[in-house]
């Protein structure tokens, strides 16, 4: 007899080997789970077929060698799995490994576009001598195409799936930064950046689609650690840039950075969609082969029976939805908490800068703006010294992130996030009282360190929180207000920090305390849970 395929319900299952059918009405009173060959998922929910009889509610495995007599296996005909059980007991793999590298990447282009914004700021203004509004419109542009284009991403996404948004988005990613190196003006720079902007609004939903296939043991350390890549990524950006500007200046560098986009862009093609969200969107059979091609990369036995949905889809995509009732606490807070943290990371990238390139100030001619008087501006180049410290800052993003990984799984995701945004205030509020330079570039490593691993203990929670029909607009939504905190950031980083250190510093430190108390008002702690249904 041919072995039973997937998602199809017989009157009888025979299994390899097996030579006594069973008879219709003869089923046993404890039904099938009860025997040692059927393999039960820990932690998982029992079947949700309404006529199911399983006394022990698992799931049962194919290929999985019998100790008995296998003519006494059956299969119930209304034996049911969810996506969730598939991927919990098909465990991770080869799977998993080939998706955290490809959206890795991803992660890692999308670092040296924000990283490099620390860099331009300061070789515009020396090139093209820009004012300080001038630097910070620089930066704002970008966050204001991404924070404009969030909700956009997380509607495609959960339209047409996860890999078509991510597919487009390499492609305009690679166009718009390879386009921004040639840029002939001021005003076409800013159009180009903001579009690079709108194109990483949709990076987000890589975490989603990367969540959706990781075991509910293995999601929150595997999130966390794809942060590595963010790390990589600035890392690499610094060193490029040490490498570079000096010589060929801030176009090359632009020119190169897109090498890491194009790359993903290629790649795209290989990526698998959610299979959450074939099932949501009533595609089973696309789901299947997902499933099974997860089985066959990580050399597990897929499991037997129908595939049905987790829960009712309710209204997909809404944004409406996110303030209902139920989720408008989370929701509301979780905005403000993203906002926090972006205004925070970003703030310190660019303060960072502003700190080691203030001692390096140089008069040169050609202004381009009427307020600089006599025609002449102050230009700030970073030294090699200046990239150095900066990269050591970048490298704290490593140390920052397995801490995260031991700590958001002891005190969970609330106290974790609560905690790291107090110590981000005590490190920056502690920046005023230095300016020996050993201290102050130990003082951000630390307080680098402990906001990259925040921004990823924020990626864990959220997808956690939300239900499968509303996790990309609930990502998406997030994302879009945390561009609108890293819109502000430069304002007070690169503008308010040139008049009055302390001023700026406050400025971060309130955020940070305040978010800290949004953390701890969150509703649910997500620690050791199945993704919501």
């Amino acid at each position: 007899m041919k072995p039973r395929r997937v998602g199809m319900a017989r009157g009888y299952e025979e299994m390899d080997g097996a030579n006594v059918p069973r008879p219709p009405g003869n089923t046993p009173a404890g039904g099938s789970g009860s025997g040692p060959g059927d393999s039960t998922m820990p932690g998982s929910p029992t079947s949700t077929g309404p006529t199911d009889t399983m006394a022990s509610g698992g799931t049962m495995l194919a290929g999985v060698a019998p100790e008995f007599e296998l003519a006494s296996v059956s299969v119930v005909p209304d034996d049911t799995y969810t996506v969730t059980q598939a991927v919990n007991a098909l465990g991770f793999g080869w799977f998993q490994v080939k998706l955290s590298l490809c959206v890795g990447l991803c992660w890692m282009a999308d670092s040296m576009e924000m990283t490099i914004l620390s860099v331009l700021g300061p070789a515009l203004h020396c090139d093209w001598g820009i004012s300080r509004y001038q630097q910070a419109l620089v930066t704002t542009v970008v966050f204001l195409g991404m924070m404009l284009s969030s909700t956009f991403w997380g509607h495609l996404s959960d339209r047409y799936g996860r890999k078509p948004a991510l597919t487009l988005c390499g492609v305009l990613l690679f166009l718009y930064g390879l386009l921004s190196s040639v840029a002939p003006s001021f005003g076409w720079l800013l159009l180009l950046r903001g579009l690079v902007g709108f194109a990483i609004g949709c990076v987000p939903q890589s975490v989603t689609l990367y969540a959706e296939f990781l075991p509910t043991k293995q999601r929150a350390k595997c999130v966390v650690l794809l942060d590595c890549f963010w790390a990589l990524g600035a890392c690499f950006e610094v060193a490029l840039a040490l490498a570079v500007t000096p010589t060929l200046g801030w176009r090359w560098l632009l020119g190169l950075s897109a090498a890491p986009l194009f790359i993903f862009a290629i790649i795209t093609p290989w990526l698998p969609e959610s299979a959450r969200y074939h099932v949501t969107s009533g595609q089973s059979d696309k789901a299947l082969n997902t499933l099974e091609q997860i089985a066959k990369d990580n050399r597990r036995p897929m499991l037997l029976g129908r595939l049905v949905v987790e829960g009712p889809s309710g209204s997909r995509g809404s944004l409406k939805a996110l303030l209902g009732s139920s989720l408008r606490r989370t929701t509301l807070l979780l905005w403000f908490i993203w906002m926090s943290c972006a205004f925070c990371y970003y703030g310190l990238v660019l303060m960072s800068t502003e700190l080691f390139g203030g001692k390096n100030k140089t008069i040169i001619d050609g202004a381009m703006n009427p307020e600089d008087a006599h025609g002449t501006i102050d230009c700030q180049p970073l030294a090699t010294t200046d990239y150095m410290d900066l990269l050591w800052t970048t490298l704290a993003e490593f140390p920052g992130i397995f801490a995260t990984i031991y700590v958001i799984e002891k005190f969970g995701r609330k106290k974790t996030m609560a905690l790291q945004f107090l110590f981000y205030a005590g490190c920056v509020l502690m920046i005023t009282v230095t300016e020996v330079r050993v201290f102050l570039t130990i003082i951000l490593f630390m307080a680098r360190g402990v906001i990259a691993g925040l921004f990823q203990a924020a990626y864990v929670y959220t997808p956690e929180v939300y239900p499968t029909a509303l996790r990309s607009v609930g990502v998406g939504g997030c994302s879009a207000l945390a561009r609108l905190g890293a819109m502000a950031t430069p304002y007070i980083a690169q503008v308010l920090f040139q008049s009055s250190i302390w001023s700026a510093v406050s400025v971060y430190g309130i955020f940070a305390a305040s978010a800290s108390v949004a953390c701890m008002l969150l509703p649910y702690e997500t620690r050791g849970a199945d993704l919501a249904h």
